[in-house]
C-alpha cells in the first residue's frame, strides 16, 4: 500500500505553502500528486510525484470554485485519491495552508 498526498494550489503559491499544507495532515507520504500541468513545483518537496491526468473523481469537499475550475470538489482530494491507484481511500480530507494558497488531502491505496 502507499499513501499519497494530492496537492492543489494557486500559481501564487510558494513551496512554503505546499509544505505547510502537507505538515497540516500529520502524514508522511510516499509521494505527492497534483494535476499535470501544474506538477512541476512539487519537486521541490523531494518526493516522487504524480502528474493527474484525465477527468477528476468527485470528493467529499464541495469547493465552489474548484468544480467550477476543474470540475471536482476538491483538486487536492481528487489528486491523492487519482494517485494512490484504484480502490484508494482518503485518510484526511483537505487541509489548508495558514496563507490559504494550498490545500493537501492524503490517501491510500495500491498504487498506479
Amino acid at each position: 500500500m502507499v499513501i499519497v498526498a494530492g496537492v492543489g494550489f494557486s500559481s501564487r503559491a510558494t513551496v512554503d505553502s505546499l509544505r505547510t499544507a502537507l505538515a497540516a495532515t500529520g502524514h508522511h507520504p510516499d509521494a505527492v500528486a497534483t494535476l499535470a500541468d501544474k506538477a512541476g513545483l512539487l519537486a521541490a518537496l523531494g518526493l516522487p510525484v504524480v502528474a493527474v491526468t484525465g477527468p477528476l473523481p468527485q470528493t467529499p469537499t464541495q469547493s465552489p470554485a474548484s468544480l467550477a475550475a476543474r470540475g471536482t470538489g476538491s483538486v487536492a482530494e481528487a489528486c491523492a485519491l487519482v494517485g494512490a491507484g484504484p480502490g484508494a481511500y482518503l485518510l484526511t480530507t483537505r487541509r489548508v495552508s495558514p496563507d490559504g494558497l494550498a490545500t493537501c488531502a492524503i490517501a491510500k491505496g495500491t498504487g498506479t
